[in-house]
């Protein structure tokens, strides 16, 4: 008989891990970016050498978090900072969430959307935001699940190119 003394506990390796994307992941990121965009029916334009300046060069603009199971990465979170000047308050924009076909539903996204939080309280954040194309519908439910409140948008965003 073996009492609970006697009880041998092995750690169970990690099936996957959320964390900070590093260099060697640029290639994976750059493609899942245009599979994503694929899906939305744009085309993507990003490069590896774009990416690596904007995750990792001397002024970063976004960050990405990676979930990683060793052989692939199965999805990523972009985030990128926002701020609301009439209240004083940080935010950080979900700007891109995606999970590999073949990856979805088993929790991938939701533990993306965790660490996207951790990430942003610890930056001081009082808000993560996160937007879905109107006809999205599944990613409307993923997201109240993930307790985020649909908001209704006001107005109109303008674009202008910088030349």
């Amino acid at each position: 008989m073996i009492d609970d003394q006697d009880e041998i506990s092995l750690p169970r390796p990690a099936l996957m891990t959320i964390r900070k994307a590093v260099a060697n992941d640029i290639p994976q990121l750059v493609e899942m970016i245009g599979m994503l965009a694929a899906f939305h029916g744009d085309t993507s334009e990003a490069s590896e050498e774009g990416l690596k300046r904007d995750l990792f060069g001397p002024a970063p603009w976004v960050t990405a978090l990676v979930a990683d199971a060793g052989a692939e990465l199965l999805g990523y979170a972009m985030l990128a900072p926002l701020y609301r000047a009439q209240q004083g308050k940080r935010g950080m924009d979900l700007h891109h969430l995606f999970v590999r076909e073949g990856h979805r539903n088993y929790g991938v996204g939701q533990h993306l959307i965790a660490r996207a939080r951790d990430f942003a309280k610890a930056a001081g954040c009082a808000y993560l935001s996160v937007s879905a194309a109107t006809g999205n519908i599944n990613a409307h439910r993923f997201y109240q699940q993930m307790e985020f409140s649909a908001r209704p948008v006001t107005g109109m965003r303008y674009l202008q190119t910088l030349a």
